[in-house]
């Protein structure tokens, strides 16, 4: 009678749990739902603003290419006008193409009251003082009578300009105030992209928490109750079950579960920690010294040693945790609800501290040592078989540090052993077809705007994996010994290039290419140099070593500075790397030795709102100005940056506001649209010009 109301009790109780859990489940879905919608919508206004910013750049660059083409035309020969009045068209006929869209993406109205207000699009486009809509449309119409009075003057046929050329001329004015007014404009669409993505993420943030407090009621009061019940009950069957099958799943000698009993329960350990929500560690142990302990002392003394590991083992363990010897010895431990990390760490350091210490047989004091590696269910793998794989790999880990101790497994540790084996196989094959490219990317004098000079870099593009970047294969090149010959290859291609705009005539400065200390510890390596600059044509002072501090520091062994020594007594120019970021030793700023010194991009980097790089770069410039050595900065990314770099007096500027690197066919177009056109002498009279 007793019975029945019990239950009762419990049906209700479930019937309680599951309402709960189906109605947090709900919540939980919604609140999903929601965050979902928000980010879809955050991601679309996100790709509509990146296209406005990306429509808005190309306005500001075509704004100014058709007042410098227009320049151009003037200056050019009248067999280039053609040529040019077509790119001068095609420049302005893009030009008003883009505009439209502009204001159909934007959605701007110029009869909106919004163009009273300097901080909205409809301001900046109609309004004071950028009136950007009303300079473009008059930019691309003085383009138009300038391209009809040219197309007049050149008797191009259907063209009847009959204005007068004195009106059809292109004002620079105009021209700037309609890249103010562009810039104004990314700058607002950038803002009003941020204050949306404030907003988004607030409200997502709000609808986080209120997840996460659903998830932590639920498992206040749902979970928890079952998991307590799910426990029980889970502890009782494995205590029966191991009681019944004790005999046949034991190790005879050490009293241990035997390798069987892991193979047969191995998987339901696993269900159980899954369905109680546990990490569990298998921590795997190997004796150091076993096979010396047995040769030496006999195989009692190595049965002595079993059982002795054995049972410390147990001493050190919980009653819920099992030791199991798969064989000769190898031992695993099974922690079942073991914790955090500190916490199986705390109990393998006890565990290993135990096993290792001394063990006395017959008088004789063995000290067997032992080893340990440790991987944790759900974290490292959620399966049997790759548990103990990742145990076993975390064993070796530990032995190849000397033994006596223990090792996590480290899922990275060995996607990066297996990548770097990888990479290094292609980076062989790479080598032996020369695949490598190279990039050039252009320095400039920001005072006339002359080229200065053009750095080589290295680039990778794998048949599958695509373009590779440096930092990822030019470490392991460096590791595995393939740096010298990765760097000859590049040299060879750069030097190659170099040599051909040389003798076609293009202005390129002087050609930089980095230079590692494993390349300049090559025997050859001068005579290589030499070799190629020769073959190419290129003269010696057209180049540039680039050497990072450090490759001076590593002279006392390798004699690398007699080597650069006798490479710049042959013309070629030596450049100080990255200065700034390493040693920063004065001793290295020698104007004997260093012809130029490359101040690093994180100086450089927001320079004109960083007034501690302001100083920085201001102090090396001023010491490399009083030693007479020349300076230039990389990394510039923005107008600002290249105005505080000017201001300073640091002429020279490499970046990615100046040029993008650009293969080989891409940067000689660059060098050739920024050379001057050299002049034609004309015979007038006999052989005087």
């Amino acid at each position: 009678m007793q019975q029945q109301p019990a239950s009762t009790s419990s049906r209700r109780l479930i019937a309680l749990i599951k309402g709960a859990y189906w109605f947090a489940l709900l919540v939980i879905a919604a609140i999903t739902m929601a965050s979902f919608v928000m980010l879809q919508q955050m991601m679309a206004a996100q790709q509509r603003d990146d296209s406005l910013l990306t429509l808005t750049n190309a306005q500001k660059a075509l704004s100014q290419r058709v007042v410098f083409l227009a320049g151009a035309i003037g200056d050019s020969q009248h067999k280039d006008r053609l040529a040019l009045l077509a790119s001068l068209r095609k420049a302005v006929t893009e030009f008003e193409a883009n505009q439209d869209v502009l204001l159909v993406r934007t959605a701007a109205d110029a009869r909106s009251q919004g163009q009273l207000d300097g901080e909205s699009l409809e301001g900046i486009l109609y309004g004071s003082p950028y009136h950007l809509d009303l300079y473009s449309t008059e930019l691309a119409a003085n383009g138009w009578r300038f391209i009809s009075a040219l197309e007049t003057e050149l008797g191009v046929k259907g063209s009847d300009y009959r204005a007068g050329k004195e009106r059809a001329i292109l004002d620079e004015t105009v021209a700037n105030a309609t890249l103010d007014g562009f810039t104004a404009l990314g700058n607002r669409i950038t803002a009003q992209a941020n204050a949306r993505l404030d907003s988004t993420l607030s409200l997502h943030r709000t609808l986080f928490y209120s997840t996460i407090g659903v998830i932590i009621l639920v498992a206040l009061f749902v979970f928890r109750p079952m998991s307590d019940v799910i426990l029980r009950r889970t502890d009782e069957l494995m205590d029966a079950r191991n009681s019944m099958a004790f005999l046949a799943v034991h190790d005879g000698l050490t009293g241990l579960h035997n390798r069987a009993f892991l193979t047969d329960h191995f998987d339901t350990l696993i269900k159980g920690a899954q369905r109680r929500n546990e990490r569990m560690a298998v921590v795997q142990i190997d004796l150091d010294r076993f096979k010396q302990i047995n040769d030496t002392l006999g195989h009692a003394a190595g049965d002595f040693v079993l059982v002795a590991t054995a049972q410390r083992m147990r001493e050190s363990c919980r009653a819920s945790d099992i030791c199991v010897r798969l064989g000769g010895d190898e031992f695993v431990m099974i922690l079942q609800g073991a914790g955090s990390t500190e916490d199986i760490n705390m109990v393998a350091k006890r565990i290993m501290t135990r096993i290792n210490e001394p063990i006395v047989f017959q008088g004789a004091t063995i000290l067997p040592g032992a080893s340990a590696g440790i991987a944790v269910y759900p974290v490292d793998a959620d399966n049997a078989k790759d548990l103990v794989v990742h145990a076993d790999l975390a064993l070796y880990n530990a032995k190849k540090q000397g033994g006596g101790g223990f090792s996590f497994f480290s899922e990275e540790l060995r996607l990066e052993l297996e990548h770097r084996k990888q990479l290094e196989h292609d980076l062989r094959v790479a080598i032996e077809q020369k695949s490598f490219q190279v990039y050039f990317q252009p320095q400039v004098s920001l005072t006339t705007g002359s080229i200065a000079g053009v750095e080589a870099l290295v680039r990778w593009k794998h048949e599958t994996r695509g373009m590779i970047s440096p930092g990822e294969f030019i470490p392991v090149a460096e590791k595995s010994g393939l740096m010298a010959d990765v760097g000859r290859i590049v040299i060879a291609k750069a030097i190659t290039a170099a040599g051909e705009w040389y003798r076609a005539g293009l202005q390129f400065g002087r050609l930089a290419v980095n230079v590692s200390g494993t390349e300049l510890r090559e025997v050859d390596f001068d005579r290589f140099l030499f070799e190629t600059l020769e073959a190419s044509g290129l003269p010696p002072q057209k180049l540039s070593l680039e050497i990072v501090e450090s490759v001076i520091l590593d002279d006392e062994k390798t004699g690398i500075a007699a080597k650069l020594r006798h490479i710049r007594s042959a013309g070629v120019h030596l450049e100080l790397d990255d200065f700034g970021t390493g040693y920063a030793s004065l001793s290295h700023v020698n104007p004997n030795e260093i012809d130029r010194l490359k101040i690093d991009r994180r100086f450089v980097q927001n320079i004109n709102a960083n007034s501690d790089n302001t100083k920085i770069v201001r102090a090396i410039t001023e010491l490399a100005r009083g030693l007479g050595i020349s300076i230039i900065a990389e990394g510039a990314e923005t107008e600002e940056e290249l105005t505080s770099l000017k201001s300073i007096g640091c002429d020279q500027v490499q970046g990615y506001s100046i040029a993008f690197p650009m293969p080989t066919e891409q940067a000689q177009e660059w060098l050739a649209l920024r050379n001057p056109k050299k002049p034609q002498l004309t015979v007038v009279q006999g052989n005087r010009a």
